[in-house]
């Protein structure tokens, strides 16, 4: 419990720095600068296919026509680039969330390191292909238990934990092998995760519930439809800050952790070493064989 809050505090001051705001500000610049670039290119061919596909719907036809003598004007070429721009944005966002968060938890993981675990050593126990094929395994899992448990939605409080149960196994599986890919051998990281996986998984919980805050913006109803161009950055930068503190409280986690781990064990080999060890030493060593005997009896994680 104590690495828990310690690790969340630290997170949160941690999303105070400017380099980290900074961070979370890329998708919003990004977002402007590729909208920009497909508008260059793209606008007027979008506006041309979309106006037409409006003008070739014959059920719909008729309804332009009488929408048209109310109002005395192109229907279909008022509706053709806000058709044009509520498609695109979702994947604007999309592409931008993506490549951000593939920078941004390495940027943020190095960040702890540098400033707080400057003297840890780096085994280098996952590769960055490897570290890519895991998140997308274990994103079809997520995405499969999400499709069979969605029968289970209709029972009101299952609806409120599921979701978010797996997201938050997805969330602890995910940022906690990339908190510990650069420092932590594989040895080291399977231990880790066996010993530590209720804490790491209650940080993906709760972070999941925390992703769900944007989800106000877009329920807003009228309010987002009427500020769409204000609310749709800000939903982004919520998502972006939610990520960053998310990988600031599993790289904090981690990687004290881990350091305590490799503590535990210079401890227990240095007494053994020694032939003679400290009342301290002997009961680090045994506690690190407790811990190894209870671990090994739940398989690998």
């Amino acid at each position: 419990m104590r690495l828990l809050l310690d690790s969340f505090w630290r997170a949160v001051a941690y999303c105070m720095l400017p380099r980290v705001i900074v961070l979370s500000l890329l998708p919003l610049g990004l977002m402007v600068v590729l909208a920009a670039g497909l508008g260059y290119f793209f606008w007027e061919g979008a506006m041309a296919w979309t106006r037409g596909a409006l003008d070739a719907w014959p059920l719909l036809s008729s309804f332009w026509a009488w929408i048209g003598r109310l109002f005395s004007g192109d229907v279909t070429g008022m509706l053709a680039p806000l058709v044009v721009v509520l498609a695109a944005t979702p994947l604007i966002v999309v592409v931008c969330l993506l490549i951000v968060a593939g920078f941004m938890a390495p940027a943020l993981t190095k960040l702890v390191a540098e400033r707080r675990f400057p003297s840890l050593e780096q085994k280098k126990g996952a590769s960055f292909f490897g570290s890519v094929l895991r998140s997308l395994g274990v994103t079809v899992l997520a995405l499969v238990a999400l499709v069979v448990s969605m029968p289970l939605w209709l029972i009101p409080p299952l609806v409120l934990i599921l979701p978010p149960l797996i997201w938050g196994w997805l969330t602890y599986r995910v940022m906690s092998f990339d908190a510990l890919a650069e420092h932590a051998s594989p040895e080291e990281r399977a231990a880790l995760l066996r010993a530590h996986r209720l804490p790491l998984l209650c940080i993906g919980v709760l972070c999941g519930y925390l992703g769900a805050a944007p989800s106000i913006v877009w329920a807003s109803g009228l309010l987002f439809a009427a500020a769409f161009f204000v609310l749709v950055p800000i939903a982004i930068w919520i998502y972006t800050l939610v990520f960053a503190f998310s990988a600031l409280w599993f790289a904090h986690y981690c990687l004290d952790a881990l350091g305590q781990l490799r503590a535990q064990r210079a401890v227990a080999a240095a007494s053994v070493a020694g032939g003679t060890a400290a009342p301290d030493a002997i009961e680090a060593a045994q506690v690190a064989q407790a811990n190894k005997a209870a671990l090994s009896q739940w398989g690998s994680p």
